[in-house]
């Protein structure tokens, strides 16, 4: 069982309040969010969602869960942002070769603020 993908399935689907509304955002089918929902209530050993023919909602246990798994994903995205910014940052030497006077009155007042909004560089 993918833990991450079956979290993610869990928490579109107590967004969603159903499992075929879940299902449409996702690119799934009702019955494999269901699947994957019952597959995690199993895991547990604890119900997660009562159901009605046209609704979900979440037990106790499952707005624990939930409340857990929402702040979990979104920590996991940040980071893995973070991450990505990273990679968009310029990094490596600058190297410059101005006439003195220019680099004194022109260059250098603004290159402490470009290398503070660069620290790569």
């Amino acid at each position: 069982m993918d833990d991450l993908n079956v979290l993610r399935i869990f928490v579109a689907a107590a967004d969603a309040g159903s499992f075929a509304t879940a299902g449409t955002k996702l690119g799934l089918t009702r019955s494999a969010v269901a699947k994957a929902v019952a597959r995690l209530e199993q895991r547990t050993s604890s119900r997660l969602f009562h159901r009605t023919t046209r609704v979900v909602s979440l037990t106790d246990e499952g707005r624990a869960l939930y409340g857990r798994c929402t702040q979990t994903l979104a920590e996991l995205e940040s980071a893995l942002d973070a991450l990505a910014g990273h990679r968009d940052e310029p990094r490596g030497v600058l190297r410059m070769t101005v006439p003195d006077a220019y680099g004194r009155h022109r260059v250098l007042p603004v290159l402490a603020r470009f290398l503070n909004a660069w620290p790569g560089l």
